[in-house]
């Protein structure tokens, strides 16, 4: 059996979720009415109902994430809502919160979503043993892990593949809920970490002035795809639930040709998750949307900065230096290449992103709306790109078809038409009609096959027109049209009725859980998911952080990004500069908020705490 490999879409919305299958997507994520990690990405029942048999007409996947974690009185609720999305033809559901393994489900499939932190082996190989099918690999992996994580265990493997990183592992930041009570783990993440601070080191002295130290570049592993295969990931996932059509369907359709390319070099052994083909109107590249710059953070181990610091908001595609500024208007490298209405973006002498729009572009000579002071040499990137907007928000810029092949034939009766699709399902029309031979004996097969061809809005295409006539009969071309919509209408109805939903059951085990005690961080939220870890040989569980404040002194993010690192102070990176040792403990300030940092550099991670935790600072072992 070849392996499928799978693209999945972000969509915030129906027709977002249409656009990426019209894309390519061989599956889409959306959220539900509730319980979703973007609570002002949600939709409902019917949206996904809608969705769900759009999807499957493609033989595409519906994906919906329940991935909050869950508070005692909102168990029954969502229950009810996990019976309503099966019921609608829902292929999976994506979960955080233990609780819904112990609930009474339909056999509706279950991926362990990211926020449930999976980047051990051991942990994952538990969450297969318990029914769950697939998970979602934590970003911060490299691809010695992803092997190591596929060898233990037969569970499908997803991965990120681009868009937005968040800065710490998944479900394990806590500093929008410290801050303000609203808590990333329900849905409502603040995004403390986009926000500019000042870097004070241990002496009092601020070391870095009003920077995003927490922001960091998108993500784009899209050229380690082959390897990402090799390693046992099978679906690829694309960040951004909140973003919009025009970056939904350019990371789509750029990834569906990255990945074709691929499969098509290695037919033997990996296949396509879904049907239809697509033509696209626009090139895509993953530098016209929204995107801070790239990186591929850890896939090949720590070997470059992946900081975003001068700004949180999109870098876009480069474009080329400032070479002068004359009169009311700028000279810029490649100028040539920018329309009226782009937005452009690019980082004054103080390190902070500064935009200006483009009122009107001739010769590559550029007038903007407000004439600013920039200096020559200064690298400027378009991060709006009107022409390219215009053209992807296009219905008709991405379109995907089924082939078919159609014979149209005599019976005993009169006519029928047969339509086989590449999936190999078959539709036939019967025409009761006399059989009338033409005027002059002519043929008329080319007109007919002229007509047949004409699949116009239909999601299909007619590759190959067969007319098998003993005679040169007459028919007239309305009746034609009207055989080739009904076998077309009819094909949909069969490929909907033979749809391959995969359904599993869960059933309860208690097989050992590879810890004993958990503490906060594995967000126990709700007496049910207790129940789940203690039959499981749990002993001592903490609350959820949401559930027990301690404002002040409770750490609020433990991540693989690292300051030392990207300030080149690494002890084990940059062994060089350490004598020009930074005096810790270091620390965030933003306003009234506080931050220390804490550097382990044996597992090479750092946390962030609250102001006023203490905590030993570790000497570095490096020596």
């Amino acid at each position: 059996m070849k392996k499928k490999i799978e693209i999945l879409a972000p969509a915030k919305n129906l027709t977002q979720g249409i656009a990426a299958i019209n894309s390519g997507a061989d599956a889409v994520y959306i959220g539900a009415p509730l319980y979703g990690a973007r609570s002002n990405a949600t939709n409902s029942v019917e949206d996904i109902a809608e969705l769900v048999k759009y999807a499957h007409l493609f033989n595409a996947q519906v994906f919906v994430v329940i991935n909050t974690i869950l508070y005692d009185n909102e168990l029954e609720p969502c229950r009810q809502l996990i019976w309503k999305l099966y019921d609608i033809g829902v292929d999976a559901l994506i979960i955080q919160d233990m609780a819904i393994m112990e609930m009474e489900l339909p056999p509706i499939v279950l991926h362990a979503s990211t926020q449930t932190n999976n980047r051990d082996a051991d942990k994952i190989k538990f969450l297969a043993d318990a029914g769950i099918k697939r998970v979602v690999l934590a970003r911060e992996l490299n691809l010695h892990q992803i092997k190591e994580i596929s060898e233990a265990s037969d569970v499908e493997l997803e991965f990120f593949v681009t868009g937005a990183l968040c800065v710490s592992f998944s479900g394990n930041c806590y500093m929008s809920v410290a801050n303000g009570e609203r808590s990333a783990n329900r849905g409502s993440c603040a995004q403390n970490c986009r926000l500019p601070y000042n870097l004070i080191d241990g002496n009092g002295d601020t070391l870095i002035k009003n920077s995003h130290l927490l922001s960091i570049k998108d993500f784009d592993v899209s050229n380690q795809i082959p390897n990402l295969v090799e390693a046992g990931i099978v679906s690829f996932k694309i960040e951004g639930r909140l973003k919009d059509i025009v970056y939904v369907k350019n990371n789509v359709s750029y990834l569906r040709q990255k990945l074709d390319a691929f499969l098509n070099e290695n037919s033997d052994k990996y296949t396509k998750a879904s049907s239809g083909k697509c033509t696209y109107l626009f090139d895509s590249s993953l530098d016209r949307t929204f995107n801070r710059g790239y990186t591929d953070y850890f896939v090949n181990e720590r070997h470059q900065s992946i900081g975003s610091w001068e700004s949180p908001k999109s870098k876009g595609q480069y474009i080329g230096k400032l070479i002068k500024t004359v009169g009311n208007s700028y000279e810029i490298e490649n100028g040539e290449l920018l329309n009226n209405g782009d937005g452009l973006c690019f980082i004054n002498e103080n390190n902070e992103a500064e935009g200006i729009y483009v009122n009107r572009a001739e010769n590559g000579i550029i007038y903007p709306n407000v004439l600013k002071e920039i200096k020559e040499g200064t690298f400027i990137y378009r991060n709006n790109d009107a022409a390219f907007i215009k053209l992807v928000e296009r219905e008709d810029s991405a379109v995907r078809k089924i082939s078919t092949t159609l014979v149209l034939k005599e019976n005993e009766t009169g006519f029928e038409l047969i339509a086989t699709d590449e999936d190999g399902n078959v539709s036939v029309v019967n025409l009761v009609h006399p059989k009338e031979q033409t005027k002059n004996n002519e043929s008329l097969a080319e007109n007919f096959k002229t007509n047949l061809a004409k699949t116009g809005f239909t999601p299909y295409t007619a590759d190959e027109i067969t007319i098998e006539f003993s005679g040169n009969w007459f028919l007239p071309i309305s009746k034609i049209n009207e055989m080739r919509r009904t076998v077309y209408e009819q094909l949909s109805e069969i490929r909907l009725k033979n749809y391959v939903r995969h359904e599993h059951q869960i059933v309860k085990t208690s097989h050992p859980y590879p810890e004993t005690k958990l503490d906060f961080m594995y967000n126990v939220a709700n007496k049910t998911a207790r129940k789940f870890y203690e039959r499981h040989g749990v002993t001592e569980i903490e609350k959820a952080f949401e559930l027990q404040w301690d404002p002040g002194k409770s750490r609020v993010m433990t991540t693989k990004y690292c300051i030392k690192y990207e300030l080149e102070r690494c002890p084990k990176y940059h062994r060089e500069n350490m004598d020009k040792k930074v005096k810790e403990p270091l620390v965030l300030k933003q306003g009234e908020l506080e931050y220390k940092l804490k550097f382990n550099c044996k597992p090479c991670e750092m946390e962030i705490w609250e102001k006023d935790a203490e905590f030993e600072i570790e000497e570095d072992h490096f020596h």
